[in-house]
């Protein structure tokens, strides 16, 4: 009697025919190449206007993308308990091809960096049904077949040997295939160098060997001091009150959607009835927050600071050496280091349990959560120092993507209706606009409460504040969405930002500011290697590592008497 096999029983029983651990890379390479680089392959098309020649640039693509994944792969040629480890590749691949096609980012070192510092409130803000059904079309068919294939047993002196011949014929075709195509890859990886981060899953792999061996290479560990010399300078001998100096780290905010520099639309009511001063042209030293936060605090500069082998203290290390009291407060994914040896708090730790159910989703807060209980948390900063002068740095969750709808409270939406999803492409650009929009409502909001805060403590301290952001943010524009592209290839958005400074009457007459002057350096070019020299200006603390013409407000200073 002859029985006749399932469709589904055939295929199952081929994948279970013992093969060896070297042709299943083959197969898995080939299979990542057509699956898991879509992104790549319709950005080669845009490029070359397809169909074009680029089709003979794809096709060199892929073939050097084969070769370096089988190379790559064949140093895990093993055996079966191998099958984990190639299928975390498998699923590395999906989930990157799924952020560059929804929201066109590139996994470059800096971005992979960044994700690795990614907390678990902004990873449930890229989660979607959509992201899990995207990796589920990639990871099904190799899942399956990982699963259910034998890897044959071979001893293990000819399974190394034959691992090593593999990489070295599989080298050996790439190198060949990018020689013979040098006079077409060559332009076109300098013309369009996000393209080299494209590549999956050799790309994402190569970032993040970066981001765990390199520090490994890099950092001694040693923390380079540069506060020797800080003191307090001659203000503060017959000073009637201390200085109060706020320092707000905004959280992707692009310059060119605040009113104050000219957008259309009025996303800054609040701070437009205060006198502050919007300077219309700053940029910032990285476009994600690791990369900015750390740098705009240094005083090494951006050049420098990226060059560094060594961690160096920064500002508040500076202004905690002079004798100043320094709090930190958070209501993001951490300071970056930044904070690490002065007095710190999360926002959402002292908040009652009311203020917590009005402002927050579990520990991640509106930033209104950073105005709750400041006069306690003034009052509890030691009063030798206090009586000195106070610096406090706020780092808000500011216009945190992609989810902006949740960076603003009904009462401040003023455009409608706003992208809800974090699914940007699926919106369209007025939606996704709109939503980013209010999340720059609340935060003019924000920070006009911190000055109303401010000036009701003008009785005892002589108040100023000073709001930058850490990057911009892409809404579409070119297809990009988010931020994190690498510096040189970013799009001005995401490294334009916003700052704006306010002074009360008593810092006025303190630091003896003219009006006139700072109003006319508003168009003047500034960057984030301003921000340390410009707050030791303000709060008057003399220092080797201060540097005059970096201080955005000295120009504006009357000479001492």
């Amino acid at each position: 009697m002859t029985t006749t096999s399932s469709p589904l029983a055939t295929f199952d029983a081929w994948v279970r025919q013992p093969r060896s651990a070297r042709t299943f890379i083959f197969c898995l390479s080939l299979y990542l190449a057509v699956a898991a680089n879509w992104a790549l392959w319709i950005d080669l098309a845009r490029i070359g206007g397809a169909p074009s020649v680029y089709l003979r640039t794809i096709g060199a693509m892929a073939l050097l993308m084969i070769a370096g994944t089988t190379a790559l792969l064949s140093f895990t040629a093993w055996s079966r308990f191998m099958k984990p480890l190639w299928f975390a590749v498998v699923v590395l691949a999906a989930v990157v091809q799924h952020y560059m096609l929804a929201y066109h980012i590139v996994m470059d070192p800096s971005m992979m960096a960044n994700a690795t510092q990614t907390d678990p409130h902004e990873v449930r803000d890229l989660l979607s049904w959509r992201m899990a059904l995207n990796v589920l079309l990639v990871v099904a068919l190799p899942a399956f077949w990982i699963w259910r294939m034998r890897i044959k047993r071979m001893p293990l002196w000819s399974q190394g040997w034959r691992n090593l011949a593999l990489a070295a014929v599989a080298l050996a075709i790439g190198l060949g295939g990018a020689f013979v195509m040098n006079r077409d890859l060559a332009p076109l990886m300098r013309n369009e160098v996000h393209l080299r981060y494209m590549i999956n899953p050799l790309a994402p792999l190569y970032s993040a060997m970066r981001v765990v061996v390199k520090p490994l290479f890099q950092r001694s560990g040693k923390l380079i001091p540069i506060t020797a010399g800080a003191k307090l300078g001659a203000s503060y001998a017959a000073q009637a009150k201390p200085p109060l100096f706020v320092v707000v780290v905004g959280e992707t905010a692009r310059a060119d959607h605040f009113a104050l520099n000219g957008y259309a639309r009025n996303t800054n009511p609040e701070l437009a009835k205060r006198d502050v001063y919007s300077f219309h042209n700053v940029h910032s030293c990285g476009t994600n927050t690791l990369a900015s936060v750390p740098c705009m605090f240094s005083s090494l500069g951006k050049t420098d600071f990226e060059a560094r082998k060594d961690e160096h203290e920064n500002l508040l290390d500076v202004l905690q050496a002079s004798g100043l009291a320094v709090f930190w407060i958070e209501n993001q994914s951490g300071c970056k280091d930044v904070c690490n040896r002065v007095p710190n708090a999360s926002a959402v730790t002292s908040l009652s349990a009311a203020d917590k159910a009005a402002l927050c989703d579990g520990d991640e807060c509106l930033d209104d959560a950073l105005l709750k209980g400041l006069d306690e948390r003034l009052a509890a900063l030691p009063p030798e120092r206090r009586n000195k002068g106070v610096v406090l740095v706020m780092h808000q969750m500011g216009s945190h993507g992609p989810a902006y709808y949740k960076r603003s409270t009904a009462d401040v939406k003023q455009f409608l209706p706003e992208c809800r999803t974090n699914a940007l492409a699926e919106c369209g650009h007025t939606e996704l606009v709109n939503g980013y929009d209010n999340s720059i409502l609340y935060t003019d909001r924000f920070l006009g409460r911190t000055i109303d805060w401010l000036k009701t403590r003008s009785k005892d301290y002589d108040t100023a504040l000073l709001y930058q952001s850490d990057h911009g943010e892409s809404l579409g524009e070119f297809g990009l969405f988010l931020h994190g592209l690498p510096y040189s290839i970013a799009p001005e958005v995401q490294k334009h930002i916003p700052l704006v400074a306010w002074f009360g009457d008593g810092m006025v007459k303190r630091q003896k500011l003219s009006s006139a002057c700072l109003k006319g350096e508003l168009d003047k070019p500034y960057t984030h290697d301003n921000l340390f020299h410009t707050a030791l200006g303000v709060m008057d603390v003399q220092s080797p590592t201060y540097k005059p013409a970096l201080d955005m407000f000295a120009a504006c200073r009357a000479p001492a008497a």
